[in-house]
């Protein structure tokens, strides 16, 4: 099996700050000092990370399936450790999905196969954190319906 390696590099920038820099050279500004909250901070950034990559594989897979979606969302939650390292120990993923007709058993496989097969940030974390997914389905009204 090969691997596919990538490197960001991380600048200290002074003032508890830092910015990072992904393997495709966009930047991001991370934030050390827990009271100044000018900027996301590294675990801040697990949860956008996870929610992203999932958020990714599952519209794309409710798009192949032709479901009508006109609004998607992720929140992403996470209990921590009290004591160092204050790693995640479960996180919540809360998967919310406005549309016309959306099939649940379509939400629910792409959530799944996002889970299980799709996401690398959910296989990475899988290790030392318990993920826990949900869905809620919002149907709205097509637009040339009457109200």
């Amino acid at each position: 099996m090969s691997t596919d390696e990538r490197k960001a590099t991380i600048h200290f920038g002074g003032n508890d700050f830092f910015v990072g820099i992904s393997p495709s050279g966009h930047a991001q500004t991370i934030e050390t000092d827990s009271e100044r909250h000018a900027a996301a901070t590294p675990m801040e950034l697990v949860l956008i990370a996870l929610g992203s990559c999932t958020g990714v594989d599952v519209i794309s897979i409710l798009k192949k399936k032709r479901q009508q979606v006109t609004d998607y969302r992720i929140e992403v939650n996470g209990e921590r450790r009290q004591e160092h390292p204050r790693a995640y120990t479960r996180l919540f993923v809360k998967h919310i999905v406005r549309g016309h007709d959306v099939s649940e058993e379509a939400v629910a496989r792409a959530i799944e196969l996002s889970d299980q097969k799709y996401c690398s940030v959910a296989a990475t974390l899988r290790g030392s954190a318990q993920i826990v997914t949900s869905y809620e389905i919002i149907e709205e009204n097509p637009p040339d319906s009457a109200a």
